[in-house]
């Protein structure tokens, strides 16, 4: 579509001379498609790949001023040999490449509030996908990312590696119930959740004195101990190396814990099996401690090894 005044100048450019006219179409049209190719290289790099949109923008860069730089010759030319010609094509020049620079003053059209509403949440969300992918970046030499390597160090030598859990507050659960699986157990986080409280409500002595009130230090009172029970089966309270120790019980199965800096930690070891295996992770996110699931180490390249 064009812009107010675009006809006038054509007409202009047509009256200086044929082949100006035929530039300056061209000219807009290579910008027309120039755009187009821009906005498809940057449909294809992920917002949150800030190296690439570095690269994208540097590109992009390159290419606009490439163009510019083209165009500039192509009128410089044009000009030369129409002022050989005719002395009066240098005003149709002149008002040629002020429109192809953008310099024509034109009204802007006024933006409703709906649509400043929509600019101001798309900054917002550029913002903040800027600031996860920096986060992300500075993380590559981070805790997390040490505790990462060395977790798949540990695992690698069994022939292991980490099975990604969510971060739900059933991770500890989810990675049994994952476990399980592979035994053709069918338990679910809310059959583990259950079975859990109701084993320590039974076994109280083994369990009520391990727990303190944070606040005072004290240890817990019977309704506080059946307020903590009734957490575990009704909300997404984590769980801990005293839920580990009920559920190697109720499973009748040691369950051991890889760690970073410390041996594995093994409960119910009084139990002949073998035992279900959790990696315990400190600096997995932002709200603490973690709990994954582990598998077979699959076939790995230089590409995708941790």
């Amino acid at each position: 579509m064009e812009r107010p005044g675009e006809e006038d100048d054509e007409a202009a450019a047509e009256d200086g001379g044929g082949a100006l006219a035929a530039l300056v179409r061209r000219q807009r049209k290579e910008k027309r498609e120039l755009q187009a190719k821009i906005q498809g290289m940057k449909n294809n790099v992920p917002k949150n790949d800030k190296k690439r949109r570095k690269q994208l923008s540097d590109s992009v860069a390159k290419l606009e001023a490439d163009l510019e730089q083209k165009h500039k010759e192509e009128l410089q030319k044009v000009k030369e040999t129409s002022l050989d010609e005719n002395k009066e094509d240098s005003a149709a020049i002149s008002m040629a490449r002020l429109e192809l620079e953008n310099t024509q003053q034109v009204q802007p059209p006024r933006i409703s509030k709906a649509q400043k509403r929509r600019e101001k949440k798309a900054a917002m969300d550029k913002e903040r996908e800027e600031r996860i992918a920096e986060a992300e970046i500075e993380n590559l030499t981070g805790a997390r990312h040490l505790e990462s390597q060395k977790l798949a160090h540990i695992l690698s030598i069994r022939q292991l590696e980490i099975k990604q859990i969510p971060s739900d507050g059933h991770c500890m659960y989810r990675a049994i119930e994952d476990q399980l699986k592979e035994r053709q157990n069918s338990w679910t986080v809310a059959t583990l959740r259950a079975q859990t409280a109701e084993h320590m409500r039974t076994h109280v002595d083994d369990f009520l004195p391990f727990l303190t009130n944070p606040n005072t230090g004290d240890l817990y009172s019977h309704d506080e101990f059946e307020k903590y029970c009734s957490d575990i089966a009704n909300s997404v309270a984590w769980g801990g190396q005293l839920e580990l120790r009920a559920l190697s019980h109720i499973l009748q199965t040691p369950i051991e814990v890889v760690q970073m800096d410390s041996p594995p930690i093994i409960v119910g070891e009084e139990y002949s099996t073998k035992p279900l295996i959790l990696v315990y992770m400190k600096h997995a996110y932002g709200l603490g401690e973690h709990y994954n699931s582990v598998k077979p180490l699959s076939d790995m390249t230089p590409d995708n090894e941790c």
